[in-house]
């Protein structure tokens, strides 16, 4: 179970991030953010470091998209 959330949470980074409407962009924005909490039940009980540096580069790359979603900043 933990070890096919792993590799699912590996393949999530590999996948293309160019391109994406904005549907797409809320899509991955969810499933990071299920991964990242499921990836943290995990954590909890193991506390492996392998699984909190996973954590933050999905916690990245969720952060990068949702910048992406709101925009620019009107000045």
């Amino acid at each position: 179970m933990e070890l096919e959330l792993i590799n699912k949470a590996l393949e999530f980074e590999q996948r293309k991030m160019r391109g994406l409407s904005n549907s797409d962009r809320i899509e991955i924005s969810r499933e990071a953010k299920a991964l990242i909490l499921d990836l943290n039940k995990i954590y909890k009980t193991k506390k492996d470091q392998k699984i909190m540096d996973i954590m933050k580069r999905l916690t990245t790359i969720k952060q990068k998209v949702e910048k992406r979603l709101k925009g620019a900043p009107l000045v």
